[in-house]
């Protein structure tokens, strides 16, 4: 899984399609995320003194991870993300679309280095 949180991404199935925002939380296990402003669900709260006035609050529901494409700040385009070793034994994220880095995936290793 290459999204992370602060990522922006865009929804490209379901009610919200062509929706962009950002990934609030990841849960790596159900293979969903959280997205600002997308997948809104009502929840409704009973009055109590935390919230006196009770009715319904409007959150962010999780979506699957397959529904949403990862926005590549360089190209701006919805794109997939591949990895990558680099020379120094690091590996990185990049867009598949215009080969630009996306972040660090984890830091240099000797084995993993080209000599």
């Amino acid at each position: 899984m290459r999204i992370r949180v602060d990522d922006t991404v865009e929804v490209i199935c379901g009610d919200d399609q062509g929706t962009r925002g950002k990934v609030m939380r990841v849960d790596r296990e159900a293979g969903r995320i959280v997205v600002e402003g997308v997948n809104k669900v009502f929840k409704h709260v009973r009055r109590s003194q935390k919230n006196p006035q009770g009715g319904r609050l409007s959150r962010e529901s999780s979506i699957a991870l397959a529904n949403v494409l990862f926005v590549c700040p360089a190209c701006n385009h919805p794109v997939r993300l591949g990895a990558r070793v680099l020379d120094d034994g690091s590996k990185e994220r990049f867009c598949r679309g215009c080969g630009a880095s996306a972040g660090q995936m984890s830091p240099a290793k000797a084995r993993r280095a080209k000599t």
